[in-house]
């Protein structure tokens, strides 16, 4: 099958490293010439996983519509930040009747929308369906071939089922999942969590206080995300519990590598700068805190993190504020549907 790779970060690199093993014709578009320049000359992203070889067969281009020329599948690998943008220049050149499937874990920080919204408003009639990948997947380990889980929705199941078939590897396991609202708030709300987490790592705390975070994080996001429409049990698989725990406790997670440099004591700013990938985390938290004061839910991780990010409180305050809140039973946990402002 011809896929085109947009976007080539260390995820879209994965992602190609792994198409291409699979036996697939892959094509990545990428922005930058040097990372053209190293994937067609060297076999090697220059940028972003720069010790993996890849395997022969990648073209790589700046060109997009060279890149998704007859692309039966169309990968968007780009931050969330860009990811409505870059669908709208790629809507031109959109190969009509390709699938579009979504990488980037978060939400469109202008509407506050989920991605895949983002990406079917852009690419309109052109595209087949949209669907989402989502699971504990570190292209680090991904692409050095470690076994893996990970979940593929859409509300269009048979086209779920297909990409399942494509995507699958004896060492990338693919499932699939119709509650794409879930699937796709759990990926986003996850790099909220998992930066508090990073501070927790900064402020020398122990394995018991990252416990209690990552478990009230699972709540909250649950919680979230049922006010969304999400069905609370998609928090308990792949895209929910197993990207959270992942993302919290991994030295390859860049949201909480950023929070640990919060708790060492470093400014926002000091702490992404230098920086060549986006905490997604981040951009996350706005969208989050506007989405839950339209359904008025309570979601006060998210909302300590802001204080953070804005320079009004410091991260030990945080904790303290959290570990003061009003006692309750742990099983008092509402789960909100149907909220009337229009679903992200």
């Amino acid at each position: 099958m011809r896929i085109a790779v947009v976007g080539a970060g260390s995820w879209g690199t994965a992602m190609c490293a792994h198409l291409a093993l699979s036996g697939h014709e892959v094509r990545v578009w990428a922005r930058e010439p040097e990372v053209v320049r190293g994937v067609n000359e060297e076999g090697r992203n220059p940028l972003f996983l720069r010790d993996l070889e890849l395997p022969p067969g990648i073209v790589a281009s700046q060109d997009m519509e060279e890149a998704l020329r007859d692309a039966e599948v169309v990968v968007m690998a780009v931050p969330s930040r860009w990811t409505r943008e870059v669908a709208r220049e790629a809507a031109r050149r959109f190969p009509r009747g390709a699938a579009a499937l979504n990488l980037a874990k978060g939400f469109d920080y202008r509407s506050d929308k989920r991605l895949s919204v983002a990406i079917g408003e852009e690419l309109g009639d052109a595209v087949a369906g949209v669907a989402a990948l989502s699971g504990p997947n570190h292209a680090e380990e991904v692409a050095r071939q470690v076994p893996s889980a990970t979940v593929i929705s859409s509300a269009d199941v048979a086209l779920a089922r297909r990409l399942q078939r494509v995507f699958s590897s004896p060492y990338f396991r693919v499932y699939t999942n119709s509650d794409i609202i879930g699937v796709e708030v759990g990926g986003a709300y996850k790099n909220i969590i998992a930066i508090a987490a990073g501070m927790l790592d900064g402020l020398g705390l122990g394995d018991n206080t990252k416990a209690t975070l990552i478990t009230r994080g699972l709540a909250e996001m649950a919680r979230f995300g049922s006010a969304l429409g999400a069905n609370p049990m998609t928090f308990s698989g792949l895209s929910g519990v197993g990207d959270l725990i992942v993302t919290c406790v991994s030295r390859h997670s860049r949201n909480r590598g950023f929070g640990e440099s919060l708790g060492r004591g470093m400014t926002p700013h000091e702490a992404m700068e230098g920086s060549v990938m986006v905490v997604e985390g981040v951009f996350a938290v706005e969208s989050a805190m506007r989405l839950a004061r339209r359904a008025g839910v309570e979601i006060p991780i998210a909302e300590g993190l802001q204080g953070v990010l804005e320079g009004k409180l410091q991260c030990r305050e945080m904790l303290e504020g959290l570990m003061a809140r009003e006692l309750k039973d742990e099983s008092e946990e509402p789960l909100y549907h149907g909220f009337s402002a229009p679903r992200p």
